[in-house]
Formats: C-alpha cells, structure tokens, sequence
C-alpha cells in the first residue's frame, strides 16, 4: 500500500533526471557560497556540470512523447531495432544516412534511412522510443536542440510536402552521403 498518489508517482519518474540534475547544481551553488579555497572551486565546477546536465536532462525530457504507439524501440551499442506488430527492423548508427520526421495519418513517425535505401519507420511514441535521443546525439553534427524542436512543430521547414503522406522533415543527414561529380 503507497501513501502517495500513482499520478504523483508517474510524474516523479518522468521528471527524475531533471530534479537529480537540479540537486547537484544546487549543490555547486551551496558549495560555491562556502568560506575557503578548495570548496567554492568545486561548487563552481559543480553547478556548470549540474547546469549542463539540466539543459540536456529537459532535451531528453521534451523529446519523450506521451502517447501509445505499437511497436518496442531497443537502443544496442551502435545498432537500433524497432520490433513492431507488422513491420520491424534493424538498423546501424554508422550506416544511418539520413533522419526525417513524418506525419502520416497524424503520427509522428521517425525514418530512419541507411547508406543502401532500405528505411526504417519508427513511431515516436513507441515504447522505448525515448532512447532514441541518445542514439541520434551520437550522430557526428546533431543539434540537440533542434531535434527536440522539431518534435514540438508541427510546421516543416524544408518545405518538402508529401501530398497523401503529410509533411516530411528532414532533421539530420550525414554529409558526404551523396554521389561525387569530378
């Protein structure tokens, strides 16, 4: 028997990295405010970790959708793996070219395509789909910042429409990709 409300629970969990990540910048800043040499050092170097940790921890926070979607989303060393109820698949972070972000029937859905064509498709509330922050940011020229941005638009940028699909939005491709003319 919890004495605490499932709701409150719930929303702790969520917002569990961003609250650690809180504590230890408020830490540095105790610490910073502390008499002697050595303390006020620490504290300093404490609270820049714990802000950048914060920055990211609500980047990680923004890019994890509520919502159900069918499918599980593994994150493996260097290899992603959408297992769904229909279609699934597998996919190298060092053979991933190019990362779009569709709307199809008003789904978000990841695209995922490698060096040879082959695609994958990832809805972005699948379970599991949150690990994919990680996996994207160890894209070589990834912007944080703007792939959370994007999932929080619903407007494209590349103005690139798909006309039964939905809006197509390219988010990341790896440079160097494409056929070279000498």
């Amino acid at each position: 028997m919890s004495f605490i409300r499932p709701e409150i629970i719930a929303g702790l969990t969520r917002w569990r990295e961003v609250i650690a990540a809180s504590a230890l910048g408020a830490l540095g800043l105790w610490l910073l405010v502390q008499h002697g040499y050595l303390l006020p050092i620490l504290g300093l170097a404490l609270a820049a970790i714990g802000l950048g940790w914060v920055l990211q921890a609500l980047r990680r926070r923004r890019f994890a959708q509520d919502g159900e979607a069918p499918g599980i989303v593994r994150v493996t060393e260097a290899q992603i793996g959408y297992l769904g109820p229909r279609v699934g698949g597998f996919v190298g972070l060092p053979d991933l070219v190019e990362v779009r972000l569709l709307t199809l029937r008003g789904r978000r859905i990841w695209k995922l395509r490698q060096s040879d064509g082959e695609t994958l498709h990832i809805p972005v509330e699948a379970q599991g789909a949150e690990a994919l922050f990680d996996a994207f940011m160890a894209l070589p020229d990834m912007d944080s910042a703007a792939l959370v941005a994007a999932l929080g638009s619903t407007a494209t940028t590349d103005s690139k429409v798909i006309a039964l699909a939905g809006a197509d939005r390219l988010i990341w491709s790896r440079k160097g990709a494409g056929v070279v003319v000498r």
